[in-house]
Order: C-alpha cells, then sequence, then structure tokens
C-alpha cells in the first residue's frame, strides 16, 4: 500500500491523489470582460456586483453561498455530503465565510492567509483526505473589489489614486470538491467527477512567512514574492524536480511587478521559471484594456483562475502536471498604520492529470 510521506521541511507527497471532483466559480462583470470570458460557471447580473445585498461585505458572502450552490449542484452532491468546509476570505474575523456559509450547516473551519487562502484551503483539504479523516470535503475562498478597498483602502466615494503597481482586487470567489481516489468503491458518496479524466492533488508544500521590509501596503506584489520564491524552491528541492518537470508554475498575484522580483529571487538559487510561470492575477485581466494596473489579486483571484481555466487546461491534456501556488500579503489596516512591515505568505499544491 501507498504511504504518504513527508519530504523536506514543509512538503507532504501523497500515496494515492486526493481527486478534485469539481468546482464552481461566479464573478463579477469586470473579471469576464477580460481574457477568461465565458470560462466562468455564473457572472454577476448586476454592474455594481452587490449579488442582490445591500452592503459589499454581504455582497461577498452571497458569491461564496453561490459558489457553494454551483459547486454542489455540479459535483451533484448535498450538503450534509461534506464533511468539512474550509472557506476563507480577507474581511476582518473572515465574515464573508461565516456568514456566507452558515446556511448550509457544515462542519467549517474559517481560514485566513490573505490571497494566499486557496492554497491554504487545498493544502489542508487535501491533507484530510489523504489521512483519511473525511471522504468528502470542500475547499471555498473569496474576495471582492468594494469589500476589499473599505477594508485595506479607502472608501469608493473617496476617490483614492492607487500607483501603477498596485493590483486590482478580484470580485469572485469559488468552490472545490476533494475526495479520495477509491470513491468508486462507494458509489452512494462518490460525487460526479466533472472531468473526462481524473486530476488529483499528489502533494502539497506549506509555506512559511517571509518579510522582506516591505512597508508600502500597494506594493503587494514586491511583499509576496519572496514567499513564493521560497515555497517554489522548496518545493523543487524537498521533491527532488527540475522546474522543468512542470508543465506550468501558476502564482496567485504577484501581478508584472511581483513577478520580476520573483524571477530575480529564483536566479539567485539558480532557478528559472520564466519559460513556465504564469500569474493568475495577470491572466483574469486583460492589462492593456483594463484599468487594472499591476495586474488582480484577493482570494477569489487565485481560486476562480484555477477553478474557470487551469483545471481545464489539466483536463484537455496540454498539462500534465501544474505547480500552483496562491500568494498573500499579511496586513491589514492595524498593523499598517502602526508602520508594520507587510510579510508574505505562499502554499504550493501539486496538481496533475493522474490518468
Amino acid at each position: 500500500m501507498l504511504e504518504n510521506k513527508t519530504l523536506g521541511r514543509s512538503s507532504i507527497s501523497f500515496g494515492k491523489p486526493v481527486i478534485i471532483k469539481g468546482s464552481g466559480s461566479i464573478v463579477g462583470q469586470t473579471e469576464d470582460e477580460g481574457p477568461l470570458k465565458g470560462c466562468f460557471d455564473k457572472v454577476s447580473d448586476e454592474k455594481n456586483d452587490m449579488f442582490g445585498a445591500d452592503s459589499w461585505e454581504k455582497a461577498e458572502s452571497a458569491l461564496q453561498r453561490k459558489a457553494i450552490a454551483i459547486t454542489l449542484e455540479k459535483t451533484r452532491l448535498q450538503a450534509k455530503d461534506i464533511r468539512y468546509l474550509f472557506a476563507g476570505d480577507l474581511l476582518g474575523q473572515t465574515i464573508a465565510s461565516s456568514f456566507g456559509v452558515i446556511e448550509y450547516d457544515i462542519p467549517y473551519m474559517g481560514l485566513y492567509g490573505a490571497c494566499s487562502t486557496c492554497g491554504e484551503a487545498l493544502c489542508l483539504g487535501s491533507m484530510t483526505v489523504a489521512a483519511g479523516y473525511a471522504d468528502t470535503v470542500m475547499c471555498l475562498t473569496s474576495s471582492h473589489y468594494a469589500s476589499a478597498q473599505k477594508e485595506f483602502r479607502y472608501p469608493l466615494e473617496y476617490g483614492g489614486q492607487r500607483p501603477l503597481y498596485a493590483s486590482w482586487t478580484v470580485t469572485g470567489s469559488a468552490g472545490f470538491v476533494l475526495q479520495p481516489d477509491d470513491m468508486g468503491a462507494d458509489p452512494d458518496k462518490a460525487a460526479k467527477n466533472n472531468y473526462s479524466c481524473k486530476i488529483g492533488i499528489t502533494g502539497v508544500t506549506v509555506g512559511k512567512i517571509e518579510d522582506f521590509g516591505i512597508k508600502d501596503s500597494f506594493n503587494m506584489g514586491c511583499a509576496m514574492a519572496p514567499a513564493a520564491a521560497w515555497t517554489i524552491a522548496a518545493n523543487l528541492k524537498d521533491f527532488g524536480r527540475e522546474a522543468s518537470d512542470y508543465d506550468a508554475i501558476f502564482t496567485g498575484d504577484l501581478g508584472n511587478v511581483g513577478s520580476d522580483a520573483l524571477y530575480n529571487l529564483l536566479g539567485e538559487e539558480n532557478i528559472d521559471i520564466r519559460d513556465r510561470h504564469y500569474d493568475c492575477g495577470m491572466i483574469i485581466y486583460d492589462l492593456k484594456k483594463q484599468d487594472v494596473h499591476a495586474g488582480g489579486s484577493g482570494c477569489g483571484c487565485s481560486a476562480v483562475v484555477l477553478s474557470a481555466y487551469i483545471l481545464k487546461k489539466i483536463e484537455s491534456g496540454e498539462w500534465k502536471r501544474v505547480l500552483f501556488v496562491p500568494t498573500g500579503a499579511l496586513l491589514n489596516k492595524t498593523s499598517f498604520n502602526e508602520g508594520q512591515n507587510v510579510p508574505g505568505i505562499a502554499h504550493g499544491v501539486v496538481i496533475e492529470k493522474t490518468e
């Protein structure tokens, strides 16, 4: 019997892949005006992306409720079939998640890893399934442009100017259902596989906090780049791989400025990923036509790109093995106002076409 193995400082290789049975995504209208137009499961009907709510925070909770509903419908599951829900967002006390998921009555673990939360959720969810503590879990994250501006920046009515290296928080949410590879032996519990093949998480690399002294809260790409570099380098070392062993390496939301910083930092370790690196924040928007400056960001950024784009590329056979590395800047209003640095975190998830 194949066993799970810990590797190096922070990685785990699963004896059997944890299968991503399906996912569901929902985004705002701006996100559907970019290069991934038509790839998402649902798009907001309202230009202001209120999703029928009367506040931005409630709108983000509505995003999560809708993402759960879409994911359950696509996998033909009910809420009672989900053993654990790993969910998070950017708001204080993760209120978008707690208020968004309460009606589903699923055992819930609230997470905060800033914009890396999708990676954190997938790491914890896949570990839980691989260890045999659950046969069905859901991983869920969200972000909303307006609620994030209110939480971390200035009220929209203020009309504050953003520097060109700032990013644009994605309005979106996505959920993912994870099950063991052998769920077919229990068809009553098995979710419907949304893909024409098996796509599984075969390993993870848990990141560590990196602080390079960045104090500018708009320059999150450079604040997160050191954490992304550490996680990518650790993953390659722990698994005994070269960058070329991955068909694609995705970061979450470094943007164009943070991506350049990532290349420089990895170059110091003699690692070159330029020919296979993609950044979710640079894919979801058209940086030439949409006024988003350095690209997209937010918990929902990497989540909706994974759901709507990356998994479909793996299904098509264009990519067989992908390293998915959502990135996060660990700050809040208090730490910024007190003049503290902006440390970063990034978690690595190895996703493969397993048959």
